[in-house]
């Protein structure tokens, strides 16, 4: 690698992160308002727009530990947001399901969260938006295929 992209790489690496780090900022206050974390609001959001998960799948999609997931869960059943369901196919799988509750939390809080979002990201045009997406995409993809 030349030096000049070397520098390069890392410029984009820490802009990346610090972009990454205060996007997150504004997503977390929000989200921290209606007494959940990031983790828990992710798994619940996911439920309600993908359906019942299997709970060992439900880390990967999420982007967090399988371990960690027992224990979300176990916050949004005693919220009542969610609940857990055997298979009728296999006992082995258990499922993490929305409650109604649940359901009714995420149609409430959603569109403002997505307007929080939609704040911290407003530094860019539509177009903008749209070349970024591409591009961290197509370089997430690059990352993941050549770890």
């Amino acid at each position: 690698m030349r030096p000049d992209d070397q520098e390069q790489s890392l410029q984009l690496y820490i802009a990346l992160s610090r972009a990454s780090q205060w996007v997150n900022a504004h997503a977390d206050r929000d989200i921290k308002r209606h007494g959940m974390n990031r983790t828990e609001f992710g798994v619940l959001e996911l439920l309600y727009h993908k359906g019942a998960q299997p709970i060992q799948q439900i880390g990967s999609k999420v982007l967090m530990s399988s371990g960690n997931i027992t224990y979300v869960v176990d916050k949004l059943e005693q919220k009542g947001f969610a609940l857990r369901k055997a298979s009728t196919e296999d006992r082995r799988l258990i499922y993490a399901e929305i409650t109604d509750q649940g359901r009714a939390f995420i149609e409430d809080v959603f569109p403002n969260h997505a307007e929080a979002i939609g704040r911290a990201v407003g530094g860019l045009s539509e177009e903008e938006k749209a070349l970024a997406a591409r591009l961290l995409k197509k370089l997430g993809k690059y990352a993941q295929e050549t770890y």
